[in-house]
């Protein structure tokens, strides 16, 4: 099924890289794939360091299969804590053929049901906004409103045992919704609203509308923007803040914060009034905190940062704290939540990523000293935050996960801020994982942050996983065989989040470098800005040289270099192949082979965005060719191994 597409190459990834070592021939669901005969061979008996037995390449025995690989993963989204305590979240279960349903947890026993109805009844909740989704739901006022994929209808459902999904807006509509907020005193939802009707070739049509509750009409409340994100209402409703962005940028590249006064009816009174944001400046996730200030993140200093005003007293935009660190991430979705305003503003819990560690990190900013203080919580990623402030403390959960560890539902409960700021990792509880797989420590690698020269005189970013298997180790002068790993997006980051994919290779005597190219998020804007004009140049230069960085450093073998990526990855890994020559063997996951197609054919999201990274088109078609590494097949020598999908929105 394409919704498990990428399980299902994660487990034939060995083939290819199998070409470096002693091989026999398989047949796994119709495709031929080279597996290293060796993986079957009984150990050899030099013994090493710590009673180690010394094995070469392809000869580290592992108890991680591609089996285990294509094992039953849920993906698990979008934590929520009611008013009352209870818990919802988002399963995405590759068994249903990728369906997303909803999940209850309750506050008084800890009973965990499912919300959305059986596999039968076609209910999946996902929205198709931008193509990307996310902010499919809102679980409020004892009801959830969520879009169902198949017809993209918005539908509400009571949360109560055996309740049944009604329909709210019209059929034949042809519309897309998504950021869901409930506006109860005026009994209606304010959305995100992509407007599909023009069909042919025209570009749908993105506002802010609102849903009434009893007809389920839709009514037009923002237009004038190509996209539009965020909104939040005021406390007393008089207020809406929202994101907004015109092609070709991206919405981490020129948006616009605005905020649009209301009148009774819920209508936009005049002009919206600018905050913040606009050339060279990105906003995102704006919040109202319950002291009326609104906060929000922006790269207005270079770095993603949390900043906040207060409107009746007509005062600028001021930073929390100014850090060499990125408080937000790229909204490919929507419905991102890293951050949290507590206490009335005096502080804030919030996301954040430092350049100088793998991985993301929890903190509370002391907004009053505009100093940071981080959580101790044995977790490296995070997904958004949920938060009830409440008389008995704080309930915080989010889906986290480490390298040592899957992600899971967790929670952490806390009297009062102080406790929050003393907590320790065995304070959070493990609601829900995301797996039952239970691994050995002795076969995890976890991954270190290196900074090393590239092209240019600058430095770029990768984390280096180096073998791990507590039976064997190499030869005296032997080194691993390397993977990289080229992240999709191309505005994206590695992740160091477990990956059980990545586990295979280094428990077999592998390295992998997960590559933070120029042009990642994570970095700072200056950074994320060096691909601008440079898609498969800078990228393809900055996996060139962490593959000689790590060979000239002796912590890998420099004949034996492999590498892959899937998506915008993919079309790396085959620039890499096609416009270099350092590497021994390649795969592209659903690649893209030709940018001038992608150009042609992709979808409004997304239809600008390689102005920015290539150039304009038609304007620049003859860069386009020479970018697109199906001009260059002839140029590659490496085996390469090529897999697509039939259904990419499906893919998705």
């Amino acid at each position: 099924p394409t919704q498990s597409f990428g399980m299902f190459t994660g487990g034939i990834r060995p083939c290819l890289f199998s070409l470096l070592l002693p091989c026999q021939v398989t047949v796994l669901c119709g495709v031929i794939l080279l597996l290293p005969a060796c993986l079957q061979c009984s150990a050899p008996a030099a013994q090493g360091a710590m009673g180690k037995q010394q094995a070469n390449l392809g000869e580290w025995d592992s108890p991680i299969s591609s089996e285990l690989i294509v094992s039953k993963v849920l993906r698990l989204g979008s934590a929520s804590v009611l008013a009352n305590g209870d818990i919802t979240w988002v399963e995405m279960r590759p068994s249903e053929q990728g369906r997303s349903v909803l999940m209850h947890r309750s506050a008084a026993d800890g009973a965990t049901r499912d919300v959305t109805p059986e596999p039968s009844s076609g209910f999946n909740l996902r929205t198709r906004v931008h193509e990307y989704g996310g902010g499919e739901h809102l679980a409020a006022g004892g009801k959830v409103y969520f879009s169902n994929f198949a017809d993209q209808l918005v539908y509400v459902q009571e949360l109560a045992l055996g309740s049944t999904p009604v329909a709210l807006t019209a059929a034949d509509a042809q519309q897309r919704f998504a950021n869901y907020v409930l506006d109860e005193p005026r009994d209606r939802l304010v959305v995100v609203c992509e407007d599909h009707s023009k069909g042919g070739d025209q570009e749908a049509s993105n506002s802010i509308a609102a849903i009434d509750l009893s007809s389920g009409t839709v009514t037009q409340l923002v237009t004038g923007h190509d996209f539009f994100s965020s909104l939040v209402l005021s406390p007393d409703g008089s207020k809406m803040a929202y994101v907004a962005w015109d092609h070709p940028n991206m919405p981490w590249d020129d948006v616009l914060l605005l905020v649009a006064d209301l009148d009774e009816a819920g209508l936009p009174v005049g002009q919206p009034k600018l905050v913040a944001g606009g050339k060279d400046t990105s906003v995102q996730q704006p919040q109202w905190g319950a002291d009326g200030a609104l906060y929000f993140i922006s790269d207005a200093s270079g770095w993603w940062n949390l900043y906040r005003t207060r409107l009746e007293q007509d005062s600028q935009p001021a930073a929390l704290m100014h850090m060499s660190a990125e408080f937000g991430s790229p909204p490919w979705l929507l419905g991102l939540h890293s951050y949290e305003v507590l206490q009335d503003g005096a502080a804030v819990l919030a996301v954040f990523d430092d350049p100088a560690a793998a991985g993301s990190q929890l903190g509370v900013i002391d907004t009053h000293t505009s100093s940071l203080t981080r959580l101790s919580t044995g977790y490296s990623s995070f997904g958004k935050l949920a938060v009830l402030q409440g008389s008995d403390g704080l309930t915080i959960v989010t889906v986290a996960g480490s390298p040592r560890s899957a992600q899971a539902l967790v929670k952490l409960q806390v009297p009062d801020l102080d406790a929050l700021l003393a907590s320790s990792p065995s304070d959070w509880q493990v609601l829900k994982p995301s797996t039952d797989l239970q691994l050995d420590p002795g076969y995890i690698s976890e991954p270190r942050s290196i900074e090393y020269p590239t092209e240019g005189g600058v430095t770029a970013f990768m984390n280096f996983y180096p073998p791990a298997n507590k039976h064997y180790e190499f030869p005296p002068g032997q080194l691993p065989a390397l993977l990289v790993k080229i992240h999709g997006g191309p505005t994206s980051a590695a992740s160091t989040q477990f990956s059980i994919s990545y586990q295979f290779w280094t428990s077999r005597g592998f390295a992998i470098a997960d590559v933070n190219y120029g042009g990642s998020t994570g970095f700072g804007r200056a950074y994320r800005n060096r691909l601008r004009g440079n898609w498969g140049v800078t990228d393809v230069d900055d996996c060139c040289a962490a593959a000689r960085y790590l060979a000239d450093q002796g912590l890998v073998d420099g004949s034996r270099l492999c590498i892959d990526g899937g998506s915008a990855g993919g079309y790396t890994t085959l620039a890499v192949l096609a416009f270099r020559d350092v590497f021994n063997a390649g795969s592209s996951h659903y690649g893209v082979a030709d940018a001038e197609l992608l150009a042609q054919h992709t979808h409004k999201f997304e239809s600008r965005y390689l102005d920015l990274l290539i150039g304009p088109y038609p304007a620049d078609k003859e860069l386009y060719q020479q970018r697109s590494p199906i001009y260059s097949a002839d140029k590659i020598s490496a085996p390469v191994a090529l897999f697509q999908v039939c259904d990419v929105a499906a893919h998705k």
